[in-house]
């Protein structure tokens, strides 16, 4: 643990600012917020969620384990499975009829594009199962193929298959439906 602190020191300096120790690139590290933005994560985490990907991969060094062989696979995976354990914390809330209002209220207007495919398409990510949200931004956001996929989530790569063909299928309907394809 000493060794984690220590390293997590000198990647994070003295003032909580990231050092040139970063164990993410720049490259990977807008590839992680992009994945965790789609993955429905708010705009005000996105640093914490970026974070936590950066630690993660601290601690896997300093358990000792060998470094993964695509670092920026392995950040997208973990980035993703971040922003789904989000949307379960969100749900558990929402089942216990806390801050459903707020949560609703408190999404931020987002300056950048707010053009009706674009809001449909979150829309209907937000409405996927999560494992099948999870393969699609991984597939065609962080660009990976289905193996790398199937091998970083531990499964069949006709899973990821299945998932991304059901997830393809349903966000095409959500479209047409809303009349917006």
């Amino acid at each position: 643990m000493a060794v984690l602190r220590r390293r997590a020191h000198r990647v994070l300096g003295e003032d909580g600012a990231v050092s040139g120790d970063d164990p993410l690139d720049a490259a990977q590290e807008r590839r992680v917020r992009a994945v965790l933005a789609l993955g429905g994560m708010p705009q005000a985490d996105l640093p914490d969620g970026v974070q936590q990907v950066r630690l993660r991969l601290l601690e896997r060094a300093a358990k000792g384990y060998e470094a993964p062989r695509d670092v920026s696979a392995w950040a997208a995976v973990v980035a993703s499975n971040l922003a789904m354990d989000w949307h379960r914390a969100k749900r558990r809330q929402e089942r216990l009829g806390e801050r459903l209002a707020s949560l609703r209220q408190h999404e931020p207007a987002s300056g950048e594009d707010t053009s009706v495919l674009s809001l449909a398409v979150a829309q209907g990510l937000d409405e996927l199962p999560d494992a099948q949200r999870q393969v699609l931004v991984l597939r065609f956001y962080a660009d990976l193929p289905v193996r790398s996929i199937a091998r970083e989530l531990g499964v069949p790569e006709g899973t990821v298959k299945s998932r991304l063909h059901t997830a393809v299928r349903a966000l095409r309907a959500r479209l047409h439906e809303d009349e917006v394809v």
